[in-house]
């Protein structure tokens, strides 16, 4: 995996408050109080600008993805299938062995609470994944 260079996760951040800031309406001020949520949950969270504008939050991997569209601001957490989710914060993806979604609406509210528990379990849970990622077969040298 490549590493996240520094100058690209200041890029990424810029990026994502330019789009915040370019969609001047709720979309913006939503996906701008999600961010702060995320940060909140967990300040060490990597921003990221992937797939020709799509930004991402990630902790060892993936936490979640934050796209705006004309009538939703989407929220994808990539393992949201393996967290607990007693809020019932998911209400989109929900018929997808992996990833889930939580689309907010003009007018609504995500729990600010809900919605940092998300965020700790996807990165208690990206902790876990990678520890239990098989190990690479090592070469044995040849004498």
């Amino acid at each position: 995996m490549k590493k996240l260079d520094v100058s690209d996760a200041l890029s990424a951040s810029k990026l994502i408050s330019k789009r915040i800031a370019d969609l001047g309406d709720w979309r913006g001020e939503i996906l701008g109080r999600m961010r702060k949520l995320i940060h909140e949950a967990d300040p060490d969270v990597i921003e990221e600008w992937k797939w020709m504008g799509t930004p991402v939050w990630s902790h060892d991997r993936i936490i979640c993805t934050g796209e705006s569209y004309k009538s939703v601001v989407k929220l994808t957490f990539a393992k949201g299938a393996s967290l607990k989710d007693p809020a019932r914060l998911f209400n989109s993806s929900l018929d997808g062995n992996v990833r889930r979604a939580i689309d907010i609406h003009e007018g609504e509210v995500v729990s600010a609470a809900a919605f940092k528990t998300l965020v700790r379990q996807a990165i208690a849970h990206n902790g876990t994944a990678k520890s239990k990622a098989p190990k690479k077969a090592s070469k044995k040298a040849k004498t």
